[in-house]
């Protein structure tokens, strides 16, 4: 039986300049998120203990891999992606077709996609606009870091309902 392992969360700043504190609290949250998944067998990953909901641990990471081609790669870089969990006949495959990877692909995949977003980002103004537009959305390099944390925080608050369906697990 594979799991995640318990790590440790990097220290969040507390005070400095505007673009270390954004990077300081992503790397947090997507730690986060991995805690939260510590532990736990890849059929309790799956588990979907929420009656009327369709989410499960192992997806928001999936779906959080995804996230961060989208935002990161394709629309700051304007480059083309293979996106890891995007099916044309499954909007939501990311948190849906949970047998399309294994857990240490997942995985990998995840930290793989968080270490090319940071890349990206790295030398880049938080006032640079991204190179492709898609829905409309003009956005700037701050405004990305900004939607990651939030979405994240959001998914974050999901996870922690679900971890302590799943094992009774709080805190963290």
């Amino acid at each position: 039986m594979h799991v995640i392992p318990k790590q440790e969360r990097p220290t969040l700043l507390k005070c400095g300049a505007e673009r270390d504190q954004l990077a300081s609290w992503l790397a947090f949250c997507r730690a986060t998120l991995l805690t939260k998944c510590a532990g736990l067998s890849t059929d309790q990953l799956k588990m979907r203990p929420i009656p009327s909901s369709s989410l499960t641990l192992l997806g928001l990471v999936r779906h959080m891999t995804l996230v961060e081609q989208v935002w990161f790669d394709m629309r700051f870089a304007a480059n083309e992606v293979d996106e890891y969990y995007k099916r044309a006949e499954d909007h939501d495959a990311d948190f849906n077709d949970l047998e399309s990877a294994s857990l240490d692909e997942v995985i990998e995949n995840f930290h793989r996609a968080c270490e090319r977003s940071d890349e990206i980002a790295n030398g880049h103004g938080l006032d640079e606009m991204v190179a492709r537009i898609t829905k409309g959305r003009e956005v700037d390099l701050r405004w990305i870091y900004i939607h990651m944390i939030e979405e994240y925080a959001r998914h974050l608050g999901h996870a922690d309902l679900m971890r302590e369906l799943i094992d009774g697990e709080t805190g963290y």
